[in-house]
């Protein structure tokens, strides 16, 4: 087995805590009838999909959520939906994250949105005003990539643009689906649970 040299984490589920039934409240409380369908811990349907690989951006995606609910929606409040999802954003793996940019070149593949980096990639991320990026090395969002896992074009685009091996990178990943496609593509694997401390199994891998 070659040396692990890369570490690939999923963002929500894994970063931060993810809670599903909270999005869908959150949607439904602006308007949106049909959340308990279009929304998914893993892999998105509907126009929710289309935010999430780029095929819509933010202001497409609030036009058209607007018109799925029968009124017109402000930027805040589709906001607001999408942040439903966010539970916690444990400073602890934060400050691992940052442990291991000392050894191994760290990185997070994530379905997304705009709506999600926006607040990931602002002060209100931590406490302490950091954005995510200054966590790892990259960020790899499916919405700038136009493919969502579990395709394997998510998985080769990475591989292309960091010159990372799969043999010599760790995926950690809540999704059973996205895990298998990494396996398939050569890459070692952590399957971890939604908002677990997988700092013990990962320490066991390296």
């Amino acid at each position: 087995m070659k040396q692990i040299k890369n570490l690939v984490f999923d963002f929500g589920g894994v970063i931060f805590g993810l809670d599903r039934n909270q999005a869908v409240q959150a949607f439904q409380q602006i308007g949106v009838a049909d959340a308990d369908r279009l929304l998914d811990p893993y892999h998105q349907q509907g126009i929710f999909l289309e935010v999430e690989d780029g095929r819509m951006d933010a202001e497409t995606f609030r036009q058209a959520l607007g018109r799925l609910c029968g009124k017109e929606l402000t930027f805040e409040e589709v906001e607001s939906g999408w942040k439903g999802f966010i539970t916690e954003v444990p400073q602890y793996k934060l400050e691992c994250l940052q442990a291991l940019r000392k050894r191994y070149k760290v990185y997070i593949l994530s379905n997304t949105n705009p709506y999600i980096m926006g607040w990931a990639r602002g002060a209100d991320f931590t406490p302490a005003g950091k954005p995510i990026d200054s966590y790892v090395d990259k960020v790899y969002a499916s919405y700038e990539i136009g493919i969502t896992k579990p395709d394997p074009g998510i998985f080769e685009y990475m591989i292309q643009d960091s010159g990372m091996d799969p043999e010599e990178t760790l995926f950690i990943d809540d999704g059973p689906a996205n895990i298998a496609t990494a396996k398939t593509m050569g890459f070692l694997t952590l399957q971890t649970g939604n908002n677990e401390d997988w700092r013990p199994a990962l320490e066991k891998m390296l």
